[in-house]
């Protein structure tokens, strides 16, 4: 036990099982299957929607609900349940204090804009001079400066009036990667006494799933469990959420009497190269160097891409996989700190999420170590061994 050990103090989720931590907790611990999901918005494609929420709760003004599109709404309100969570939203000195570190992508796309370009390509062959003819002609300037990927951060900041440093990491699952493993370094090695860190991510829009689609990602049809996609080809079920985490020192937790969930101990990433057939050797090197024993309960981000998912299945089937998208669909920047919110809330909890298929076997013991992955649709890995606080 350390002074400077990074613990998790509040914990913000929302997804299409619902917002809240308590809300999340009830809906792993026993799996109601199938989960919420859209088959006909974005046939043949299946999405985990969002159900209705009421904004105002975590974003009060209409003004700033307004200026703000569905992904950042998301983060600014996963972000609020957090700090909620953690009994900082009305301490004003600590919250102008507090550090910042936010995955994300862009925001939405010019659908038509999309359209024409793709509509374009099948009588074109001159790609490159198609492309800077659109870029000259249908794309608005405007438009790019609304989808900054760290306007999320500063609405943040607008709202829940955090104002201290600001970072900012973009770029599918290892963005949440990176957030998280910054956050904790900063925190263990002195550099910070307190952040939040998360992210967040909307599917609910035709350029979202394209970006997927175009990689040959995306699972088509009705929802099925996670793990045996593969048998019929696998894909990914994508969903909109968000996650996000108060982490501080373990000396400032307890001089404020604050409730400690679990202590991160340790985060490690990779950048494995996917041609060479060694995923599951590498996925395996990576939790090794965590420390995490065979037999272990992993609360894993895989995503249902079929070459990586089946990898880490191989890689991991020594431990208790628990694949959290299979309910709440796949996440992307918010994988990892979905991930571990899970994790914490097993560990605070004193048990297991329950299996969601046949192919996640039991866990009947008490978690004292839980580990935390994300292995990227497309690149990147990463991973998080939390222990009991």
């Amino acid at each position: 036990m350390s002074a400077r050990d990074v613990v998790i103090t509040g914990i913000g989720l929302v997804s299409c099982l619902g917002e809240g931590a308590e809300v999340h907790w009830k809906a792993f611990e026993a799996p109601s299957l199938p989960p919420p999901t859209d088959s006909e918005r974005f046939a043949p494609y299946t999405v985990h929607a969002l159900p209705e929420i009421d904004w105002t709760l975590q974003i009060p003004k209409k003004g700033d609900q307004r200026q703000m599109e569905l992904w950042q709404r998301l983060g600014v309100y996963a972000a609020g349940l957090a700090l909620d969570d953690a009994g900082l939203k009305s301490n004003e000195t600590l919250c102008t204090t507090m550090d910042m570190i936010v995955a994300a992508g862009s925001g939405e796309r010019d659908k038509e804009v999309d359209e024409n370009i793709l509509e374009a390509t099948l009588t074109r062959n001159d790609a490159e001079a198609l492309i800077n003819e659109k870029l000259t002609n249908d794309l608005r300037p405007t438009l790019f400066l609304a989808q900054l990927s760290n306007l999320l951060a500063g609405n943040i900041s607008i709202v829940h009036k955090i104002t201290g440093s600001s970072r900012t990491f973009m770029g599918e699952e290892g963005a949440g990667v990176s957030a998280l493993q910054t956050a904790v370094a900063r925190l263990a090695s002195g550099q910070s006494t307190h952040t939040l860190v998360g992210g967040a991510f909307q599917t609910e829009h035709p350029d979202k799933l394209l970006a997927y689609e175009l990689g040959g990602y995306l699972h088509r049809g009705p929802w099925q469990p996670l793990w045996d996609r593969h048998a019929a080809g696998g894909g990914v079920i994508t969903g909109s959420g968000g996650a996000f985490l108060v982490l501080e020192t373990r000396e400032q937790a307890q001089a404020r009497g604050a409730r400690i969930y679990a202590v991160v101990d340790k985060v490690a990433s990779s950048l494995s190269s996917r041609a060479d057939g060694k995923l599951a050797q590498d996925i395996a090197a990576l939790v090794e160097a965590l420390g995490a024993e065979p037999g272990r309960l992993i609360i894993s981000g895989a995503s249902g891409a079929p070459r990586p998912t089946l990898a880490e299945q191989q890689a991991l089937a020594t431990h208790a996989l628990r694949g959290f998208s299979g309910l709440t669909g796949h996440l992307k920047e918010a994988q990892l700190p979905f991930a571990v919110a899970l994790a914490a809330l097993s560990l605070s909890n004193g048990r297991a999420p329950g299996a969601i298929s046949d192919t996640e076997t039991s866990y009947d013991g008490t978690p004292d170590v839980v580990l935390a992955t994300a292995i990227g649709h497309h690149r990147g890995e990463g991973a998080a061994l939390l222990r009991k606080a």
